[in-house]
C-alpha cells in the first residue's frame, strides 16, 4: 500500500518521481525532500532544464540519435566515415562506443532489439530506415554493435538478411565482450577492442 504524506504537493512529487526507472516510492521520497532542501533557484533549474530537454531535443532524421537539429552533429560532420555504418541498440550504446574514440564512421540506432516475448517485432525498429540507407549507396560496411544477447543476436542475423541484396561489407563486434553482456556496461578498453579487431558476420 502507498504511503500517503500530509502535503498532496509533496505525494504528487514522490508519485511522478516513482515513475522514473530504478527509482521507487522510498528513493523518490527521498529525492524529493533533497529538493526541498535546495535553493528554491537551484529546484527551479532542474525543473526547467528537464522541461528544456523534453521540448527541444529530438531524434536525428538520418541516424535516429539524440539531437537538438534535425541532423545530429555525428551525421553531420564532414570528418566522420560515412562509408561505415555502426548499428546499436540505443542512444546509450552509442555514446559507449563515441567513448573509446576507435569508430570514425556514423551511426544508426535501432531503438531496440527484436524480443517476440516483448512484444518488439522488425518492424518496430529502425530496420527499414537502415535497409533504405544501405540502399541508396555509398555505404561499404555495416557494423552489427548490438549486446551479445539472444536478442541481440536474432536481430544480428535479420538485419543481415535484410542486407544480403547488396554489395556491403558486414561485420560484427569481436567477441572481447562477454555473451550476455550489455554493452553499455563494457569497460572503454574492451569495447574499443571489439570494435577495432570485429570480424565478419557469418
Amino acid at each position: 500500500m502507498n504511503q500517503s504524506f500530509n502535503s498532496q504537493l509533496l505525494d504528487n512529487a514522490v508519485a511522478q518521481l516513482a515513475k522514473l526507472p530504478g527509482v521507487g516510492r522510498k528513493t523518490a521520497l527521498r529525492l524529493a525532500l533533497h529538493l526541498l532542501r535546495q535553493d528554491l533557484e537551484e529546484a527551479v533549474a532542474l525543473g526547467e532544464s528537464i522541461i528544456d530537454m523534453r521540448k527541444n531535443i529530438r531524434y536525428c532524421k538520418v541516424c535516429h540519435n539524440i539531437s537538438e537539429k534535425d541532423m545530429c552533429d555525428i551525421c553531420a560532420s564532414a570528418s566522420r566515415d560515412s562509408s561505415t555504418v555502426c548499428v546499436v541498440e540505443n542512444v546509450k550504446d552509442l555514446l559507449a562506443i563515441e567513448s573509446t574514440h576507435e569508430h570514425s564512421g556514423l551511426y544508426h540506432v535501432l531503438g531496440g532489439v527484436i524480443s517476440p516475448l516483448d512484444g518488439v517485432s522488425p518492424s518496430d525498429l529502425e530496420i527499414a530506415s537502415l535497409v533504405d540507407r544501405v540502399a541508396a549507396g555509398g555505404i561499404n560496411e555495416v557494423i552489427l554493435a548490438l549486446s551479445p544477447t539472444m536478442e541481440g543476436d536474432t536481430t544480428n542475423f535479420y538485419i543481415s538478411r535484410k542486407l544480403a541484396p547488396f554489395d556491403v561489407k558486414i561485420s560484427m563486434l569481436a567477441r572481447g565482450v562477454s555473451i550476455g553482456n550489455d554493452l553499455e556496461y563494457t569497460d572503454e578498453f574492451t569495447l574499443g577492442r571489439s570494435i577495432v579487431n570485429r570480424v565478419p558476420y557469418k
